[in-house]
Parts: structure tokens; sequence; C-alpha cells
């Protein structure tokens, strides 16, 4: 139980990580100088090193105790956070960005697989803690930055917090013995490389994540622009989205144990769907911005851990696989920010909306063939 705790701890600071760009982001385009299509680079680069830290760091958990790698992680990590609120220069805040994503998809890819290696079968109920938690940390993060820029006026005290936070989970871990990678039975070793269905669940992520870091990324910025709320508005708007998000992993623990995957997975995507036409239907509606939001965040809650539920029945998730997955959760968390920064002023704020809806049809459409995908013996796949 030490070691999911210490889990449960590391995704509270995950949360609080991934949802302090999105309301700091004003403040920190003020930092820079920078327009709005300038600091949505700091979406991509974020993104970009948290591919490159799903890729190098995720394939590492097969060889070195994953606890130590966890907490160097954490100690860099926190490093960054105490540099993001005092550079004045882009590319240098671009570079620390970089290196926090590397951080971030090393703890997303450690913290799933070593909590499935922790539980095995068990792992249902787990897994959407794990996401709970990280819920909690996303749900905190925009109430604390919006309380320090009201105590101090601005962010610098908001990312000190963050930083010191760090420290006590990382040595938690290191004084908590590592789970060991589960041993392949020679019949797994021979079983083919079944190769589409990492493809369509990689895939799944990077249309998920897109929705949920596009939202959560720039519903602070797109309220402001809409005259829908000022900066604390806003910044609880940002709020009740990781809210919900955490209420519906909090509610998912029960209904997974009595719901089949497929029938989650595809409740919550018409669930998405609705939230985010609700939005573009009445653009210019307090209620319908406050409701979409909500809705949104408990449809799309239980959707990242259910897949891995999936993805663990058909095979054995090892750190040399689950990487994939999460490349995928980076390429989503890159692209779409980022491109949304790029016509945001040009189309006005309302592009936002459109391009998120359009991503959960396509998240839909990939959905569908894998809850369709026949059940396979369990397999130990081997890639890259």
């Amino acid at each position: 139980m030490r070691q999911t705790i210490g889990y449960f701890g590391v995704y509270i600071g995950l949360g609080l990580f991934i949802a302090s760009l999105g309301p700091t982001l004003p403040e920190l385009a003020k930092n820079t100088g920078s327009h709005l299509d300038e600091i949505s680079i700091l979406f991509m680069a974020r993104a970009l090193g948290y591919l490159l830290g799903s890729l190098r760091i995720g394939k590492s958990y097969d060889r070195v105790p994953g606890h130590v790698l966890l907490a160097v992680v954490l100690f860099v990590i926190s490093g960054m956070l105490f540099l993001s609120p005092i550079i004045s220069q882009l590319w240098l805040l671009a570079i620390v960005m970089l290196i926090f994503g590397v951080g971030e998809g090393g703890i997303d890819v450690g913290g799933n697989t070593l909590l499935m290696w922790v539980h095995g079968r068990k792992v249902g109920s787990y897994m959407n803690g794990l996401h709970f938690f990280f819920g909690v940390g996303a749900f905190i993060a925009p109430i604390l930055f919006a309380q320090t820029i009201l105590y101090s006026g601005g962010i610098i005290l908001g990312y000190w917090i963050l930083a010191f936070f760090t420290i006590p989970i990382a040595l938690w871990l290191i004084r908590t013995p590592a789970p060991t990678p589960p041993s392949r039975t020679a019949e797994e070793m021979k079983v083919p490389i079944d190769v589409l269905l990492v493809v369509l669940i990689s895939a799944f992520y990077l249309f998920y994540v897109a929705a949920e870091a596009s939202f959560g990324g720039w519903i602070f910025t797109y309220t402001k622009a809409m005259e829908l709320g000022g900066p604390s508005n806003a910044a609880y708007l940002t709020s009740a989205f990781w809210g919900a998000l955490t209420t519906g992993r909090l509610l998912g623990i029960p209904i997974a144990s009595r719901f089949r995957p497929r029938t989650i997975l595809i409740v919550d995507m018409i669930g998405s769907l609705v939230s985010v036409g609700i939005i573009l239907i009445w653009p210019s509606s307090l209620i319908a911005i406050w409701v979409g939001t909500i809705g949104l965040g408990l449809a799309l809650a239980s959707l990242f851990p259910t897949m891995l539920l999936v993805a663990g029945r058909r095979m054995t998730l090892f750190g040399n696989v689950t990487r994939w997955f999460f490349v995928g959760a980076g390429l989503g968390g890159m692209i779409l920010p980022w491109v949304i920064g790029q016509v945001f002023e040009d189309f006005g704020p309302q592009i936002t909306m459109i391009l998120i809806a359009f991503d959960l049809l396509l998240t839909l459409l990939i959905i569908i063939p894998i809850v369709r995908y026949p059940r396979a013996s369990k397999t130990g796949i081997e890639i890259g």
C-alpha cells in the first residue's frame, strides 16, 4: 500500500503541473513580451518533451528501479518550476518547458506501469484512483494561482509552492521498494506483435489528450476573450473543468466494476460531444459555458484509465509497450493546443471549441474499431 500511496502523491503533483500552464499563460506572455500565437509555443515545447520522456524514460522502467527514476524526474521538475516564472526570454522558457515535459512523460508512463505491476489483474479500481488524484491536483492548480495572483500580484509564489511540493513525494519514493517487471513466459514471447492494436490505442490517446489539454489549457483565455468573466472567474471555471474531471474519476471507480469498458467509452464520448455542443450553440451564455465545462470534465474523466484497462486485457503492459500510448498522448498535447494558439486571434475564440469538437469526433471514430477488436491471448509486446 505504501507504493500505491506514493503513486497517488505523484499524480497529485502531475495534475498540478499540467494544469498550471493554462491559468498562467497570460502572465508568462507578459513576462516574455509575447503575443498569444507566440506564447502557444510553450504547449508544443512541453508536449514535445512529454513525447521524448515517454519514449526514453518509459523504456527505462523495465531496466532500472522505478522509484529512483521517478524521484530523479521529480527533482528535475522542481527545478523547472522554480525557473519558469522568472524567465524573461521566450526561447529560454520554451527550453524549460521542454525539460518539464520530458519529466511529465516519464511520470505518466512510470506511474501507470508501476501501478499495474503492483496490482496486476486487480488494478481496475486503483487505476481509476490514480487518475482521480491527477484530477485533484489539476483542480487545485487554477485556484492556487488565482489566490497567489490576488495575494502577491504575480505567479512566482504559485510556481515556487509547486516546486517545493514535489520534494517530499520524491523522498517518499526513494524510501519505498519499487516493484519488479512481470516475467514473460515462453508462450507469451512467441505471440506475434499486434501492431494494429498498439497503433489504434496510441491514436486514441493522441486525440483524447488533444481535447483534454486544449480545453484545460485554453478555457481560461477563451473565457476572458468571450467576455464571460475576468481573470478570477476564468480561473475558477478552469478549476471547475478539472474538478469535474476529478469527480468523474471518483465516480468511475464503482462504475468500472458494474459496466463493460466499451459501454463506458461510448457513453463518455457521446457526453463529451454534447457538452462541447452546448458551448457552441450558446457561445455568449455564462450558464452554457459552466454546464458545458462541467459536463465535458465528467465525460472525459474515465476515458484515459478505461482505455488502459482495455489494453491490459489484450496484452501484457510492459514499460516498453505503454510508452507508445504516451507517445500518442504527447503528440496530442503538442499539436492541437499549438494550432489553437495560431488561429485564436485571427479566427476568434470560438475556433477553440470548433476544433475541440472535431477532435472529439475523431476520438469516437477511433474508439469504435478498438471496442470491436477481437479479444486475444495475453501478449508481451516489444516495440522499438
